[in-house]
């Protein structure tokens, strides 16, 4: 069974943590997931930087744009994790944009991903259609679970649809806006994870953006089984060393 679907299996809320491999400098990837770990943490998304990341805040941007200025290219993301499965067993899972994957070669990526032990992949400018029609068969070939984004605006139609083709979980995106731009979420939004918890559907939900802390994690997860926290983590490595990951996961958990 893949590590996401074991993961979705446990009897408890899921903290998913989000950053930018080779940011605060190219060489942190394994020593920020072996840390995540360590304190605690359920999945972790690792972004591949790319040079026009659409759906991202200015703090993700900002990660992204500097993990690119220290080098970091897919070939050297592989290369940094091909031995990460001898010191993390949770869910590891690769957020990219579709380009730096279609480069890479999308099977070749996907064989990769598979060699190293990587889970699934988000693509968020990857249309369910293309991906139904064109890469699902090499996907499971390699066994990675491809997780696709719901928001508000998002049909029923398209969701039951997203549901059917899905075999992990959905990342529920909190809003329309992009990363990092909530402090909190009022009833529209309770409204709208109550409404999609109430569609039952066969994959469980993620909720990602604007989860900061612990009340707003608590609030995402009211109605789902886990969330997602990218730009808050990333201004905590900002400002803190590696080693301290710890406090950051804490206050989450509290």
């Amino acid at each position: 069974m893949n590590r996401i679907n074991q993961k979705l299996t446990e009897d408890k809320k899921l903290l998913s943590i989000y950053f930018s491999a080779g940011y605060p400098s190219l060489h942190d990837t394994v020593s920020i997931i072996e840390n995540l770990e360590k304190c605690g943490v359920d999945m972790i998304e690792i972004g591949l930087p790319f040079s026009d990341p659409l759906a991202d805040g200015p703090t993700i941007q900002a990660s992204s744009t500097q993990a690119l200025k220290n080098g970091m290219t897919s070939e050297i993301l592989f290369d940094q994790l091909k031995g990460i499965r001898n010191t993390v067993s949770i869910p590891l899972i690769i957020m990219g944009y579709f380009n730096p994957m279609l480069q890479y070669g999308v099977e070749a990526f996907c064989k990769k991903c598979q060699e190293i032990g990587i889970d699934g992949l988000i693509i968020p400018d990857l249309p369910v259609d293309v991906y139904n029609e064109q890469y699902k068969t090499t996907f499971e070939k390699y066994d990675l679970i491809n997780v696709f984004l719901i928001t508000p605006q998002t049909s029923v139609e398209r969701i039951r649809f997203i549901d059917s083709i899905s075999n992990g979980f959905i990342y529920m995106v909190s809003s329309a806006s992009v990363t990092g731009s909530s402090s909190g979420f009022g009833d529209e939004q309770t409204a709208y994870f109550k409404r999609i918890a109430d569609m039952n559907l066969k994959n469980q939900q993620i909720v990602g953006f604007g989860i900061s802390n612990n009340n707003t994690f608590s609030q995402a997860t009211q109605y789902a089984k886990g969330a997602i926290i990218g730009s808050a983590f990333i201004k905590h490595l900002s400002d803190k060393p590696i080693h301290k990951i710890d406090e950051f996961v804490l206050s989450i958990n509290n």
